[in-house]
């Protein structure tokens, strides 16, 4: 079963993705906030990272950049969701490393497809 850990201090958003994510088929982890979150992920070893980007103890900018520095998490594919919509946020989540990068609010069906399309294998 793929797991996804979800990163998110609200804790309303945070339930709807565990819900739509476990409908997916997902066996899903919810933290509340970038430290807890780092720490399960080292612990899970999750198929993706669902992270949101203000969030208490540490950003989702400094937990992706910590994943990525991490030889065991680094392939972890990371999703980060944000309020923050303008050009140049969207390309700092890229540019710490993010695989996708989805502007709150969205559509929950949205989310699940975004999860599919990162975790797909690459076509040979």
């Amino acid at each position: 079963m793929r797991v996804a850990l979800v990163v998110d201090d609200d804790p309303d958003l945070g339930d709807v993705m565990v819900f739509m994510l476990e409908r997916a088929g997902f066996e899903v982890h919810l933290e509340s906030d970038g430290a807890a979150g780092l720490t399960a992920a080292g612990i899970l070893r999750p198929d993706v990272v669902l992270l949101d980007w203000m969030m208490p103890h540490m950003s989702g900018v400094e937990v992706c950049k910590a994943l990525r520095s991490n030889t065991a998490l680094a392939a972890t594919k990371v999703i980060m969701l944000s309020a923050k919509a303008q050009e140049v946020d969207i390309v700092q989540g890229y540019s710490v490393g993010a695989d996708d990068y989805i502007v709150k609010p969205f559509r929950p069906k949205d989310l699940v497809n975004r999860v599919e399309t990162v975790l797909a294998p690459i076509p040979t």
